[in-house]
């Protein structure tokens, strides 16, 4: 059993996972004797330590693991004899401070691993200048660029990208967010909640290379978009809720030009961006977790600003705003309510061309597509769900009007989906580009935070 509700994937209560991390917390306070140095012998907590029984003494990251999913072998970097001797010997209650603080590397395998070792989805934009498929594969931490006409014969195992961007040199991580430049075939990536920063590589990038410039911007950025006739990028942040514009071509610790946010705003979680620059919009969606802050919409907000006990949450919902629009800003217009079908809405792709907007529809497995002028509780123009479409768990979407064309990144299996832009109801994709052999299952990880065992049910709980 697993909760998927990341800060990249949605906008959670923090209630659940910190219930979590206090639950196994408080079982390792309990059971670790060498935690805290400065409990005394004569506590509550060293009276409840059992004498004689093995101790937690040092916690260490994982080793790496293979592309088929098997534990790669490990060196680790303290003897067996010293873990031995701490785990059979009860240390002297006068045991200096910095002996206490000592620790060991546990080198035993863990019995069985939960982890995908294949590319899934998070995002997805189309070169149409170089007549290729960019994809955000935040299971990996890569950026994968893929030829536009590719489609997986049904007996491959995958289709290789032409190239891929992955490494620790990229300062890409938990990425979730992907504009091109259509002058350049630049490619900016948006990473969530584990480093704060937009980065930007050249069209021909490839490998473990450090990015041509990359923007500050704060934890829990997402979605991306750019306005390329008034040079200016939007990024939304989840929270505290805002939408971000800086000059396109900002870098470092540039601040922005203007910022949306504050109360009247009604942002709520924003992830997805898209901009209708023909009529001056920003379309913007919303998972509906919002709370009050103090300061109205004055910057920086923090989350210690929330007014306490003002959390709620709302229905999804997509707010347009002027292009404009800074500071507390009301939308001009709220698509929200029970016909709208709104379940986690990710990425958007407006379509200015025929005046539509196309949202991922995460929780629903589905692809709404809105009338852009639409508002209030309106049911979308066309749906397109279904066990044919191969649609499961869309994060990303991108109309290609250019080939009329829609594609779809799906995080639930593997796949990217590609579809005529008209399609609806349970439409089978006209091509597919699989990452993973067929009937491989998708973990949707993103970036866990706890972990908790039911015995009832006997399941593992992981919020991400």
């Amino acid at each position: 059993m697993m909760f998927r509700a990341t800060g990249g994937r949605a906008g959670w209560s923090a209630a659940i996972p910190m219930a979590l991390v206090f639950a196994v917390g408080g079982w390792l306070l309990l059971a670790g004797k060498q935690m805290q140095p400065d409990w005394k012998a004569s506590s509550q907590f060293a009276q409840r330590r059992p004498s004689g029984v093995p101790q937690l003494v040092s916690v260490e990251p994982l080793p790496e693991m293979g592309p088929d999913g098997e534990m790669c072998e490990w060196v680790p970097a303290s003897s067996r004899s010293r873990l031995a001797a701490m785990l059979q010997e009860e240390r002297p209650a006068a045991s200096s401070a910095a002996a206490i603080r000592s620790s060991v590397v546990l080198e035993r395998r863990p019995l069985r691993s939960i982890r995908d070792p294949f590319p899934t989805y998070s995002a997805v934009a189309v070169d149409v200048t170089n007549n290729e498929i960019v994809l955000q594969d935040e299971n990996l931490f890569q950026i994968m660029v893929y030829d536009r006409l590719a489609n997986t014969p049904p007996a491959a195992a995958m289709t290789e990208p032409k190239r891929v961007i992955s490494g620790p040199a990229t300062h890409v991580e938990y990425n979730c967010g992907l504009y091109i430049d259509p002058k350049n075939g630049d490619i900016y990536s948006v990473s969530n909640d584990t480093l704060r920063s937009v980065t930007v590589f050249s069209r021909n990038a490839r490998g473990n290379v450090a990015p041509d410039r990359q923007l500050s911007v704060p934890i829990r950025s997402y979605g991306i978009a750019v306005d390329e006739a008034s040079e200016e990028l939007f990024v939304t942040v989840q929270s505290p809720p805002a939408v971000l514009v800086h000059r396109k071509y900002a870098e470092g610790q540039a601040k922005p030009i203007r910022v949306l946010t504050g109360n009247s705003t009604r942002l709520a979680d924003p992830h997805g961006v898209g901009l209708d620059t023909k009529n001056g919009l920003i379309f913007v969606t919303n998972y509906g977790n919002v709370a009050e802050f103090r300061d109205g919409g004055v910057l920086p907000r923090r989350d210690e600003d929330q007014v306490p006990g003002s959390g709620r949450n709302e229905l999804p919902s997509i707010s347009v705003y002027p292009i404009q629009a800074g500071g507390d800003t009301p939308p001009v217009r709220v698509i929200q309510g029970p016909n709208t079908r709104l379940n986690w809405p990710s990425h958007l792709s407006v379509d200015e061309e025929h005046g539509e907007v196309y949202v991922a529809n995460d929780a629903d497995n589905s692809i709404l597509v809105f009338r852009a002028a639409d508002h209030g509780d309106t049911a979308p123009a066309r749906v397109l769900q279904g066990p044919k479409t191969q649609i499961q768990n869309p994060a990303g979407v991108y109309v290609d009007t250019t080939h009329d064309e829609l594609v779809v990144a799906n995080l639930g299996n593997h796949r990217a989906t590609v579809y005529r832009r008209t399609a609806s109801g349970d439409a089978p994709p006209i091509r597919t580009i699989r990452a993973a052999p067929e009937g491989k299952p998708a973990v949707m990880f993103a970036n866990p935070g706890a972990v908790a065992y039911d015995t009832n049910r006997d399941a593992i709980i992981v919020p991400n």
